[in-house]
């Protein structure tokens, strides 16, 4: 089925000069948590550009400095950075300084997408739908938190993605050593409602008044457990595009997933995690992935598909929007 964002997509593409892109720099790896997806993502870009016939070349920003990225005369890059130092908006104002276009949000929009209580903040002050949540430290009052909250509840890091680090808390009991998980590898911990329901994901293209919402995804792990292995190693995770929910369900994720994605300002491409409150049946945004992976497992290229695009052709157009950036200020 093609959408008419998958037929725009091919319209573009039809009338790209590929020689236009210039050198490509594909930033993978970094210095995160989620390097080891990142090496996978920006494996899969790299090859998608090799196989149009693009100048792609790969760049480790964990392994080598910023003058090499300089001295590689890239003309634009791709983004294939997860998490902090490359999803935060850091790799991106050094983008800006060096006046190197790049795919994916700005640095605003970057910044706040990756922090997910600034993230909610900004999405509660829209009026947009999220669980309930505190900040927590080593010294909170567990009972009161649990008060707040209900249980089960959910403890992560507030910076990281990808479930690393992410506990589902069943008893009061079971907070402090959640909140410890989390400390290891961040400083800021959220602690939400836990809402029990259908898991769905929501990716998103374009910018401003443009930005639309791609087709929704159903996410059915083994035991309701989506973590970081039955993300992106276990074959055993199933993925519903169509979700096989009623059209009005997906209709509503859509519309919310896409104000949550120009209420932060994101651009290109993103994706919201949402889940569906088996008792109310409404939606709750999670967070929003600025960028979003590109493996085998991954969400976007499967939402793309359903819309008619397929994995190469969505690498392409994601670099070429790029192409509106030169010269231009970036936000």
């Amino acid at each position: 089925m093609h959408s008419q964002w998958g037929k725009r997509v091919h319209s573009e593409l039809a009338k790209l000069d590929i020689k236009t892109l210039g050198r490509v720099g594909v930033l993978l790896g970094g210095r995160s948590g989620e390097r080891e997806i990142s090496l996978m993502s920006g494996g899969g870009v790299l090859e998608a550009l090799h196989s149009k016939g693009i100048d792609a070349h790969p760049f480790d920003p964990s392994l080598r400095s910023p003058a090499e990225l300089v001295q590689e005369k890239f003309d634009r890059v791709f983004i294939s950075l997860h998490g902090r130092y490359g999803e935060d908006g850091t790799i991106q104002g050094l983008l800006e300084l060096l006046n190197i276009p790049y795919t994916g949000s700005g640095v605003l929009a970057s910044a706040l997408s990756i922090d997910k209580i600034v993230t909610k903040q900004v999405w509660l002050s829209n009026g947009l739908a999220t669980p309930v949540f505190v900040e927590l430290t080593a010294n909170s009052d567990w009972d009161a938190v649990a008060k707040k909250l209900g249980l089960p509840l959910i403890v992560k890091p507030a910076h990281e993605g990808s479930s690393l680090g992410l506990t589902k808390v069943k008893s009061v009991s079971g907070l402090p050593a959640a909140y410890d998980l989390a400390a290891k590898i961040d400083t800021k911990i959220i602690a939400e409602t836990c809402i029990i329901g259908d898991e769905l994901t929501c990716p998103l293209v374009g910018e401003g008044a443009s930005a639309e919402a791609l087709p929704v995804i159903k996410i059915i792990p083994p035991d309701a457990n989506y973590d970081f292995h039955h993300k992106y190693f276990s074959d055993e995770t199933q993925y519903l595009c169509p979700t096989g929910l009623p059209e009005e369900v997906n209709a509503a994720v859509q519309s919310l997933a896409l104000a949550a994605y120009k209420a932060l300002g994101c651009r290109t491409w993103g994706r919201a995690d949402v889940m569906i409150d088996q008792k109310t049946g409404k939606p709750y945004l999670l967070e929003m992935n600025t960028s979003p992976g590109m493996t085998s497992h991954s969400l976007v290229p499967m939402a793309a598909k359903a819309a008619g695009v397929e994995y190469a052709d969505l690498v392409v157009w994601i670099l070429s929007q790029t192409l509106k950036q030169a010269g231009g200020l970036r936000t």
